[in-house]
C-alpha cells in the first residue's frame, strides 16, 4: 500500500525588492557619489549609504567599491545600474501617462445664469492654464450642501449669510436698464431720461420682487427720481437671466445685473440707455468648504477666478 505522501512544505515568499533602495542606488551609480546623490534626492550622504547597504544585504553581493573620497561600481553593479536605469524610466514615464489620462476632477456648483453668461464664457482659459484639471460644473439656485454633494467650490448670488462655510465676496453686483440697440431705432419714442420708461415695456425679475434686498424697478425709478413710471407694469419672469434674454430680442427694458450683462453689453446685444445705476445689498459670493484640505486644483481655481476679475 502506498505511503501517504507528505504536505509540501509552504514556500517561503522572497521580499519584494526595495524600491526606495533601487531609486537612491540608480542615482547614486548615475554620479559615481553618495553626496551627488543625495543632493539630488534631498537626502543626506549617510542615508543613501544605508539604502545602498540596505539592497546590498537583498541581493548577496557588493554593488560598489568603497574607497576614502570616491566610489567605483563593481561589476554587479554595473550591470544592476543599466538594467534599473532603463526600468524606472518606464516607471516613470508610465505614472506620467497614467495621470494625463485622469485628471483631477474639480466640482464648482453656481447659477445657471452665471454660469452661462460669465463663467462658461471663460473657462477655456483656465482649461488652457490647467488642462490636468477637469472642471465639473453643476448649476442650482439652491443653496449646496457642500459636504454631502461633495462640492469644492461654490459661486452664488446672495446677501453672504452663509453658515458652515467659507464665504468671501467675489464681485459686486450693481444694476441698470438694458436693453436691445434695436428698441432705440424707434424714432417715435425716446429715451434719455428715467421718465421716459413710461413709453416702454419693463420686464420683471421675479426674485427681485419677492426677495428683500434684490433690487426692483420700483427701487431704481425712485433712486432715479422717476415718478411718471407704472413700476409694476410689464411680464414677469422667473429670473433677472430671463428678463435679460427678453430684452436682448427686444420686448422690453430689464434690470441689467451687471455681471451677467456684461459680454453682451461687449458684444452689442444690449445696450444702456440710461447711466444711473443702483448699489446691490447682494453680491456674488465665492465659497469653499469650511476647514477643507488645502487642495492646488483648488486654489488655483479660485486665484483664476480673482484673477480674471481684475481684467475683465
Amino acid at each position: 500500500m502506498p505511503g501517504t505522501p507528505l504536505p509540501k512544505a509552504p514556500v517561503k515568499a522572497r521580499p519584494t525588492a526595495p524600491l526606495n533602495a533601487l531609486r537612491t542606488f540608480e542615482a547614486a551609480a548615475r554620479h559615481l557619489s553618495f553626496n551627488a546623490a543625495a543632493s539630488e534626492l534631498f537626502v543626506t550622504p549617510a542615508a543613501v549609504s544605508h539604502q545602498v547597504k540596505h539592497l546590498e544585504a537583498y541581493l548577496g553581493v557588493s554593488l560598489f567599491e568603497r574607497h576614502h573620497r570616491s566610489v567605483a561600481l563593481t561589476p554587479e553593479g554595473e550591470a544592476l545600474a543599466t538594467t534599473v536605469g532603463e526600468l524606472l524610466g518606464q516607471l516613470d514615464r508610465a505614472l506620467d501617462r497614467a495621470r494625463t489620462r485622469a485628471p483631477t476632477e474639480l466640482r464648482v456648483t453656481t447659477m445657471e445664469s452665471f454660469a452661462a453668461k460669465w463663467l462658461v464664457p471663460r473657462l477655456h482659459r483656465f482649461q488652457q492654464a490647467f488642462p490636468d484639471v477637469r472642471v465639473r460644473i453643476d448649476t442650482s439656485d439652491e443653496r449646496a450642501d457642500f459636504l454631502r454633494e461633495g462640492f469644492d467650490v461654490g459661486i452664488r448670488y446672495g446677501p453672504g449669510n452663509y453658515v458652515g462655510v467659507r464665504a468671501e465676496v467675489l464681485m459686486q453686483a450693481p444694476v441698470f436698464p438694458v436693453c436691445s440697440p434695436t428698441l432705440l431705432r424707434d424714432t417715435s419714442k425716446v429715451l434719455q431720461d428715467p421718465d421716459d420708461l413710461r413709453h416702454y415695456t419693463l420686464l420683471h425679475d421675479e426674485g427681485a420682487t419677492g426677495r428683500s434686498g434684490v433690487p426692483a424697478w420700483a427701487d431704481w425709478l425712485a433712486a432715479a427720481g422717476a415718478t411718471k413710471v407704472n413700476a409694476v407694469a410689464g411680464p414677469v419672469f422667473a429670473s433677472m437671466y430671463l428678463a435679460q434674454e427678453a430684452a436682448a430680442s427686444g420686448q422690453g427694458v430689464a434690470l441689467g445685473l451687471a455681471p451677467l450683462v456684461e459680454e453682451d453689453l461687449r458684444q452689442g446685444r444690449l445696450v444702456r440707455p440710461l447711466s444711473e445705476e443702483l448699489g446691490n445689498a447682494y453680491s456674488f459670493w465665492l465659497i469653499q468648504r469650511e476647514g477643507a484640505k488645502p487642495r492646488p486644483d483648488v486654489e488655483a481655481f479660485c486665484e483664476w477666478l480673482r484673477d480674471e476679475l481684475g481684467t475683465s
